[in-house]
């Protein structure tokens, strides 16, 4: 019977150093991305700063390292209030920034899921408004901006050589006000609330999913 339970016992520990050395493997994968992720973040982040540094303080516009994203803080220059058409400015803005930047994107494009056009709206709309009707208000308000500056992008004629991976790649979302922005106060910023961005995504978390699908 001792016989018996010491080879139990010597299996179990076998089990238990295969699973163990499994673990670690797994990890190690994990943490092989998750490096490749920082490295590529910061390559395009650099890719970017060089290509729009220039332009940034004319354009009122920001690039975010963390996020990937380029934001463009004047609302009353992309549109006019509670419209979605673009204005004539704008307009303008996009023909030079949108054919540079997928230029720019388009030496990491192995590493981009997706890039997205993000729509945000400050959490008001009018005085007799409540916060639910103000909310689903500037839900489609949002929405609207970003399809249209999508479809005005989409048209362009330099665009036209990357209009089946704009098709498969970006996607325009409108989340109304729900990522306002705040003041040191903790007041809500309604200026810098409206506003639009393109935000870009890497495939990093893809890559951890596939890699625990084909450990799993």
């Amino acid at each position: 019977m001792s016989d018996l339970m010491a080879g139990l016992m010597v299996v179990f520990l076998f089990i238990a150093i295969a699973l163990m050395r499994n673990a670690l493997a797994e990890r190690d994968k994990i943490k092989e991305v998750a490096v490749a992720y920082q490295e590529t973040q910061v390559q395009i982040y650099d890719a970017l700063l060089v290509e729009f540094s220039d332009d940034l303080p004319v354009w009122n516009a920001e690039i975010d390292r963390d996020s990937l994203t380029f934001t463009f803080n004047s609302p009353d220059v992309l549109f006019e209030q509670g419209e979605i058409a673009l204005s004539e400015e704008y307009q303008a803005l996009l023909m030079d920034f949108f054919p540079r930047y997928l230029v720019v994107l388009g030496e990491f494009k192995e590493s981009i899921n997706e890039v997205r056009l993000e729509g945000h709206t400050s959490s008001v709309w009018g005085r007799t408004t409540s916060d639910t009707e103000a909310y689903f208000l500037n839900m489609a308000l949002s929405q609207g901006r970003t399809r249209s500056v999508l479809e005005f992008v989409y048209s362009l004629d330099q665009i036209k050589p990357y209009q089946s991976w704009i098709k498969s790649n970006i996607a325009a979302v409108g989340f109304s006000s729900a990522k306002p922005v705040f003041k040191d106060n903790a007041e809500e910023d309604f200026e810098k609330s409206r506003r639009v961005t393109f935000r870009v995504i890497t495939n990093a978390d893809i890559r951890i999913k596939q890699i625990l699908e084909i450990d799993g």
